[in-house]
């Protein structure tokens, strides 16, 4: 089993047309910690530590996301320190999609997240301490409805109408359900 995980700057990835903290797209980043910490369960010794960077003002990954999956896993918050006083601190952030080709080389002090301060970046420690007790199936968030969806006005639903609108509800619809559902996509 490992003694130590890091997780660098977790994303769920882009929803075209959708900021992270839309409610249309943000319950997967929660989702993302929850399955995180669950999964780690299964390879992190006891005592184990894990470590995840990531901004303190960030609107996908939010920290209460990051410490709530956490402790519903039996990962104890220990620390949280500065990203720029971690032994790691001169890891290259990146978006990890197409922006990497413009964003990526301006990365100086670490400045490539233009709507991200370097300073505000943080790490969150953890230690696994199981209780040896069972724990409950893991709740996730759900995606939006297809009603819920079908009535949106911006993101990527700014400009439709009519059978434009009702088509992009259920493409991203499908494919909500499949990503909480444990299905691969992309």
């Amino acid at each position: 089993k490992l003694g130590a995980v890091y997780y660098n700057f977790p994303h769920s990835g882009a929803v075209q047309g959708f900021f992270d903290s839309n409610p249309m797209v943000n319950w997967r980043h929660e989702n993302l910690m929850r399955l995180f910490f669950r999964a780690l369960r299964t390879y992190v010794k006891p005592g184990g530590s894990v470590k995840v960077a990531s901004n303190s003002g960030a609107v996908g990954v939010r920290y209460s996301y990051i410490v709530g999956a956490a402790k519903e896993n039996e990962f104890v918050h220990v620390e949280t320190m500065p990203f720029t006083e971690w032994h790691l601190h001169r890891y290259g952030r990146s978006y990890g999609d197409r922006r990497d080709t413009y964003k990526r080389p301006d990365a100086k002090n670490n400045q490539s997240y233009n709507a991200q301060k370097a300073s505000s970046d943080m790490v969150y420690c953890f230690c696994y301490t199981p209780s040896g007790n069972p724990l409950p199936k893991q709740m996730l968030r759900l995606p939006p409805t297809l009603k819920t969806l079908t009535e949106c006005v911006d993101g990527p639903f700014k400009h439709l109408q009519g059978a434009g609108k009702l088509a992009k509800a259920k493409e991203l619809h499908d494919r909500f359900v499949k990503e909480v559902s444990g299905t691969h996509v992309g």
